[in-house]
């Protein structure tokens, strides 16, 4: 898949990140756990972020941290003051969940989050997508993101057919992987989030004439 997309679609990569980069600049859309590098405080975004609409999670990330600042705070936390506080969240298993990860970085990883993916991804609850979205958000790496938005993305610039597993699908994968800023590739994920969000979106018919990756896009082109 290496330089398919710029030798065989004739993709200028590097204009095509520069556009989204800048259109993400200028329509940033700011949430609590977007203003840090803090993995702690992205980890518990993400796991509050499962499922859960981002209106239900803002009030109630903000009232954890409030309670639990810090990665030492949280590890010294008692299950019951977890639960109380994501309890308007719903689904009991988040604070279950969140005490085995405290017990797991406590005893495994001397009381540090730790940035190998093979070892996120042992920690409870840490999906292929959290793991991915930490060392993308909090270490800078240039980790690609599959969720429903970025392969829907994906799917309509290059005319892919969308299914339930594309979110695990190694080519969608290697489509992200090509396209992601090395340089800036937590810019570039969040303008990719936003996109989605604002323009590529899914509940209403996408704004194709605003979008920066038009010009590029299958489905964009098949609309005019």
């Amino acid at each position: 898949m290496m330089g398919y997309l710029s030798e065989t679609l004739g993709i200028d990569l590097a204009e095509f990140r520069r556009g989204l980069i800048a259109w993400g600049q200028e329509h940033y859309q700011f949430f609590p756990w977007r203003g840090t590098k803090d993995p702690y405080r992205i980890l518990v975004a993400e796991i509050m972020l499962h499922r859960t609409q981002r209106s239900q999670v803002i009030p109630i990330y903000k009232r954890f941290i409030r309670r639990h600042p810090s990665i030492q705070a949280f590890l010294g936390a008692r299950k019951g003051s977890l639960q109380r506080i994501l309890q308007p969240l719903g689904l009991r298993w988040r604070a279950d969940l969140m005490n085995e990860m405290r017990k797991v970085l406590n005893s495994q990883h001397n009381g540090r989050i730790p940035s190998e993916k093979a070892e996120l991804m042992d920690l409870p609850g840490v999906s292929d997508y959290v793991a991915s979205a930490l060392r993308c958000f909090s270490w800078d790496l240039p980790e690609p993101l599959l969720d429903t938005n970025t392969v829907r993305v994906v799917g309509r610039l290059f005319g892919l057919e969308i299914k339930d597993y594309s979110r695990r699908s190694n080519r969608f994968r290697s489509i992200l992987a090509e396209l992601i800023d090395s340089e800036r590739p937590r810019e570039f994920t969040y303008a990719m989030l936003d996109l989605a969000d604002q323009v590529c979106t899914i509940r209403k018919p996408p704004l194709c004439d605003v979008c920066p990756l038009s010009q590029w896009c299958t489905f964009a082109k098949r609309r005019s």
